[in-house]
């Protein structure tokens, strides 16, 4: 049994691919009958497995270790390959389609690749290879930066993520000094990253109208594949958060600055729920994944032996250390079947959160990994993150193992931090949708309508003495903006969606679960609103979804004002 460290790399030969699959189109062409078709479709099948698991694998090593030379520069090289290699994948892609025997493949292979497909052919061409080569140099660029700070603070020196913690210390000018540091050091990297964001928005404008399209917005639906859903879905869907959540949002903050006895609920505050502390795991990072397994045995056989897969495997990379990527992240190897999870525990609930959310992507992905073609593996982010999401609140009854006497504070703040979350979302995309608009704005004027549309969704902000952020410069910390433009609607969405599995976990529904493992068994065969409706759940966009739901939680909060 191969552990992750023994799972085989080797550069792909993108000439030998290259070649292969030059043959491959050919055999297309000539193609007489349907079944022999299929089998075409399966040698392609295996060829995009092949390279997706060596760029994969280069890209784990890569970020756990950024200053690893070796995997630096294979990151680099596929930076450089993979939007090559994505025109002789369209290239054999429209051979498929050309083949009279199209139809009998189209019933054999799920409708959501055929749909992949005219997004992907909507979204390439040979003319922006170079564009895409040169945005992915640049979020390698801003990851690496990151990942580099070195921040002096209270006689030591930390990385983000690592003085992230500080941040949510039970002491109030320790909360307020460490913040302090930690925008000091985007203070400091201003200019430098302002400018990569402007080259990757000027990149990325640039592919859009060599494509024909009028902004990159209409690019950036086709490259996340948004097949059921379009910009009004999404705009009218940002106007339910803003009448329905930011109202009981503001009451929440209003009622956890009385609740601290503060006269002022500053930003360094806002992580904190009760002055006896966060609730904090129990446990050392081996003992929480122990309890972790126990826990998904315990939830459904399924998931128990998902869980002893990637620990057997050591498919977990948790602990934060120098040199190493900050966020978390999971993935999957498709030749060896493997799910990966990535992490930076930092000794906060944020720990127990990754054993849950990003198990829940590695649980649906593990559950759906037979499926054919690997397109098809996963479905759209909005849909992914349904399964990571529901996943919180489906291991609520075992968290009294990981926080112990805290676990009233524990389902406290995990639900609060959930509901205050969504107009962060949703500030997240519509200042992208506004950035994309208007690509020439400076990084000023960006900066400028960040804070304007933070004082409409979230209009408790007090950034009193951090300059930076009173300018509106927090959007440099969220690296989705970067790295994945329009990348950050969907976990709101997906959040609607697992709110409605934790009602109903409340309603006792025994079929819940059942729901939810049928999802995530379907994997992407179907677009976003089927796979709602699959889990017999409401579609987020529908008229009056959040407020039904914000009722809810409301109810559950009045039930709990007395948890300190």
């Amino acid at each position: 049994m191969l552990k992750f460290s023994e799972y085989p790399y080797s550069r792909v030969d993108v000439v030998a691919v290259q070649n292969q699959l030059k043959d491959l189109v050919k055999k297309i062409d000539s193609c007489e009958n349907s079944d022999n078709l299929y089998d075409l479709f399966m040698e392609f099948n295996e060829i995009k497995s092949n390279v997706e698991s060596m760029s994969t694998l280069s890209s784990i090593r890569h970020t756990i270790n950024t200053q690893d030379e070796f995997y630096t520069k294979e990151n680099d090289f596929y930076d450089e390959m993979l939007p090559v290699l994505q025109e002789s994948y369209i290239t054999v892609d429209k051979a498929f389609l050309a083949n009279k025997n199209i139809e009998g493949l189209k019933q054999r292979v799920p409708e959501t690749y055929f749909m992949s497909k005219e997004m992907e052919f909507a979204s390439f061409d040979s003319c922006i290879i170079e564009d895409m080569q040169l945005e992915n140099k640049l979020t390698s660029k801003y990851q690496a930066l990151l990942a580099s700070a070195q921040i002096p603070f209270d006689g030591e020196v930390y990385t983000l993520p690592a003085l992230e913690v500080k941040t949510n210390d039970k002491d109030r000018s320790v909360r307020k000094e460490a913040m302090k540091a930690y925008w000091g050091w985007y203070q400091e990297h201003q200019e430098e990253i302002g400018d990569l964001y402007d080259q990757m928005v000027h990149v990325r404008t640039k592919m859009a109208k060599k494509l024909g399209y009028s902004s990159y917005i209409e690019l950036g639906y086709k490259r996340m594949k948004r097949y059921d859903y379009d910009q009004n879905d999404v705009a009218q869907y940002r106007k339910q958060v803003l009448e329905d959540v930011v109202p009981f949002d503001s009451s929440l903050y209003e009622k956890q600055k009385d609740r601290l006895g503060y006269d002022t609920l500053y930003a360094w505050d806002e992580k904190i729920e009760f002055l006896s502390g966060n609730p904090t795991p129990k446990h050392s990072r081996e003992e929480m994944v122990k309890r972790a397994l126990n826990m998904y045995k315990e939830l459904d056989p399924k998931t128990g032996e998902f869980f002893q897969y990637m620990v057997d495997h050591d498919l977990l990379d948790l602990d934060s250390k120098k040199g190493k990527a900050q966020g978390g992240y999971c993935t999957f190897i498709p030749n060896q079947k493997s799910p990966f999870i990535f992490a930076n525990f930092n000794q906060t609930s944020h720990d127990a959160e990754v054993l849950t959310h990003e198990a829940g992507h590695a649980f649906q992905v593990y559950e759906s990994q037979d499926i054919k073609p690997l397109d098809c593996v996963w479905p759209t982010y909005e849909s992914c993150e349904i399964h990571s999401m529901s996943m919180e609140f489906f291991t609520y009854p075992w968290m009294k193992d990981f926080f112990e006497e805290d676990i009233d504070k524990y389902y406290f703040n995990h639900l609060s931090g959930a509901i205050k979350f969504l107009p962060y979302g949703v500030l997240v995309d519509h200042f992208q949708h506004e950035v994309y608009a208007n690509p020439d704005m400076t990084p000023h004027e960006r900066m400028k309508t960040w804070r304007e549309l933070e004082k409409q969704y979230l209009p408790h902000k007090n950034y009193d003495e951090i300059e930076i952020l009173e300018q509106g410069g927090w959007w440099m910390r969220q690296s989705h903006i970067f790295m994945d433009p329009f990348y950050y609607i969907d976990y709101t969405l997906a959040q609607v969606c697992a709110f409605q599995f934790w009602v109903r976990q409340q309603n006792n529904d025994s079929k819940a679960f059942e729901d939810y493992k049928h999802i995530c068994k379907i994997g992407g065969t179907l677009p976003f609103r089927k796979i709602v409706k699959e889990a017999n759940l409401i579609v987020p966009f529908e008229q009056g979804c959040l407020k039904e739901t914000v009722e809810k939680i409301s109810t559950w909060f009045d039930a709990h004002q007395d948890v300190k």
